[in-house]
C-alpha cells in the first residue's frame, strides 16, 4: 500500500465515534475502506457510503492494512480470523484508562496474539474530532513505532495523505510510551504551575497578614472587605514579576555555568536542564497573572468600599474647608507608573504570542530569539520600572515599616534585580566575547569530556575524552 485507492481495512469493535472519523477521513483522503462488523446490516448505516461494511473474515481478506479499533480485552475475538490475518499490517489505535495500566502495551499485546502479523503503533494520540475537521484544527502529529520498518513506512505514508506528519518513535518498545501520552494531563505544565501557585500562596498570606490582620491587631479596623479583590491584585503582580525573572535566571546560571568550566560541552544539572525546558510555560503563566492583575485593577474603582471611601474624603475635606487635595508628586508618580505597566503588558502579550507554536513557525530563528531574549529582557527591565514607580519613596517611609513588615513589592525585586544585573555584567566586551567564543565551540582545556548515557537514558558518571 502506497497511496490512496488501496484497500484499508477498519474493524471497529462497536462502531466507536474513533472508527466512524477515521473511516471518514481515509475516505476522504482516497482509500478504499472496507469496514468489519459482526452485524454489517446495522452497523452500515454508521459508516460513510463510500465504505462497504462487511462480515470481518471477508473484509480481512480484502485489505493488506487492518486498523483494529477495539479495546485490549476484546482482542482475543479476532483469534478466529488468524490464518485470515496472516502477513497483514495490524494498525493499533487503542489506549488505556490509566498510565501503565498493564505490564506491556497494548501493540506488544496484539503482535504477541499474531505473530505472524505486523503490528504497527500509531493514530492514537489523534481524537475523533481531528480525523473529522481535518488536521489543520487538530494536533497534525502521528507517533508511529513499530519493529518493521517497511510497515511503518506504509502508515506514514497513509498519515502523510491524510494531512498528518508522521513521527517515527522507533520500534515497538516505544508503544508504552505513545500509549501514555494521551493520558498524561498538561505534563509540562505541572512545575510551572506549583510554582505559581506556591508563590501565590506565600504572597497571599504576607499580603492578608500586612493588610487586613496587622490593622485589626493594632487599631482594631476591620478590613476582611479587601481580600477578594485588594488582597489578590496585590498579589498578582508579584506572582506575575517573580515569574518573569524566573524565565531568565536559568540562563544565567548556565551562563555562569560554561564560563566557569570553559566548556559548553558539559552538561547541566538535571534541575537547571528541566527549568531550562519549563521556561515557556513559566513566562505563560506570568502573562496569565498579568493580565489577570490588569482587570482587577480596572475593577478596583467599581468596588462600593472604593466609593464610600471618597465620600468619606469628601466629607472630611469638606468639614476641614480644604479647597484642594492635589500632590503633584503622587499624580506624577501613579501617571508613570500606570503607562510604565500598559508597555510591560504589552511586551508580555507579545512574548506570550509568539511563543504558540503557529506563530512560532513562521518566525526564522533569529527574529525568534531576538522576541524571546532581547524583547522579553527589556520587558523585564520595564517591569521593574513599574515596580520601582509603584514603591518611589515609600519603601523607606518610616510609617510603612510601623508594622514591622516592608512592602510587598520589595521583597519581589530581589531576583529580578539579580537577573538584570547579570546580564549587563555578561554584556561587558570581556565577558561576552569569552562567552560567545564558548557557546561557538571553544574550549578551555585541550580534551573534551563526553559523557555517555546509560541503558535507562540517564546520563552515567562514567566520562571518555576525545583529542580536539
Amino acid at each position: 500500500m502506497t497511496g490512496p485507492n488501496q484497500d484499508v481495512q477498519r474493524r471497529p469493535g462497536h462502531a466507536s465515534d474513533f472508527a466512524r472519523s477515521l473511516a471518514v477521513r481515509l475516505v476522504r483522503s482516497g482509500f478504499r475502506v472496507v469496514v468489519g462488523s459482526r452485524n454489517p446490516k446495522r452497523k452500515a448505516s454508521l459508516f460513510p457510503a463510500a465504505a462497504e461494511v462487511t462480515f470481518q473474515a471477508e473484509a480481512a481478506k480484502k485489505a493488506d492494512v487492518i486498523f483494529v479499533a477495539i479495546f485490549r480485552e476484546h482482542y482475543s475475538t479476532l483469534c478466529d480470523l488468524a490464518d485470515v490475518l496472516v502477513g497483514k499490517i495490524l494498525v493499533d489505535v487503542s489506549n488505556n484508562t490509566e498510565i501503565n495500566h498493564h505490564k506491556e502495551s497494548n501493540a506488544e499485546y496484539l503482535a504477541s496474539l499474531f505473530p505472524a502479523c505486523t503490528v504497527v503503533k500509531a493514530f492514537n494520540v489523534v481524537s475523533a474530532w481531528t480525523l473529522q475537521s481535518g488536521a489543520r484544527d487538530g494536533n497534525k502529529q502521528v507517533l508511529i513505532c513499530s519493529n518493521n520498518q517497511e510497515a511503518k513506512r506504509t502508515i506514514a505514508e497513509i498519515a502523510q495523505v491524510m494531512g498528518f506528519t508522521p513521527v517515527d518513535m522507533g520500534c515497538m518498545s516505544s508503544a508504552c510510551e505513545i500509549e501514555n501520552i494521551p493520558l498524561r494531563l498538561l505534563p509540562a505544565w505541572k512545575i510551572p504551575t506549583f510554582l505559581a501557585l506556591g508563590l501565590f500562596l506565600c504572597f497571599f498570606t504576607y499580603n492578608l497578614i500586612r493588610q487586613v490582620i496587622h490593622p485589626y491587631i493594632r487599631e482594631q479596623k476591620n478590613k476582611l472587605y479587601k481580600i477578594p479583590i485588594e488582597v489578590v491584585n496585590t498579589t498578582l503582580p508579584c506572582v506575575s514579576y517573580v515569574m518573569l525573572s524566573l524565565v531568565y535566571l536559568p540562563g544565567v546560571l548556565a551562563a555562569c555555568s560554561q564560563l566557569y568550566y570553559g566548556t559548553k560541552y558539559r552538561r547541566f544539572p538535571d534541575w537547571l536542564d528541566q527549568w531550562l525546558q519549563h521556561r515557556k510555560q513559566i513566562g505563560l503563566l506570568s502573562f496569565f497573572c498579568a493580565a489577570l492583575q490588569a482587570v482587577h485593577s480596572l475593577c478596583l474603582p467599581m468596588r462600593r468600599s472604593h466609593r464610600y471611601l471618597l465620600i468619606e474624603t469628601a466629607v472630611k475635606q469638606a468639614m476641614e474647608k480644604k479647597k484642594t487635595i492635589w500632590v503633584e508628586e503622587e499624580v506624577w508618580r501613579m501617571e508613570i507608573y500606570i503607562s510604565v505597566g500598559i508597555i510591560a503588558l504589552g511586551l508580555l502579550s507579545l512574548l506570550a504570542i509568539t511563543s504558540l507554536p503557529s506563530i512560532a513557525n513562521s518566525l526564522n530563528w533569529r527574529e525568534f530569539s531576538f522576541i524571546q531574549s532581547s524583547l522579553g529582557f527589556i520587558a523585564l527591565v520595564i517591569s521593574t520600572l513599574h515596580t520601582l514607580t509603584y514603591g518611589w519613596s515609600r519603601a523607606f517611609d518610616e510609617n510603612q515599616y510601623k508594622f514591622y513588615l516592608p512592602p510587598t513589592y520589595t521583597l519581589t525585586l530581589l531576583v529580578p534585580c539579580t537577573v538584570i544585573i547579570a546580564r549587563v555584567i555578561f554584556s561587558l566586551p570581556c565577558i561576552q566575547h569569552r562567552l560567545l567564543r564558548i557557546r561557538r565551540g571553544w574550549e578551555k582545556g585541550r580534551y573534551v569530556k563526553f559523557v555517555l548515557p546509560s541503558a535507562t537514558g540517564e546520563f552515567s558518571s562514567g566520562e571518555t575524552s576525545s583529542n580536539v
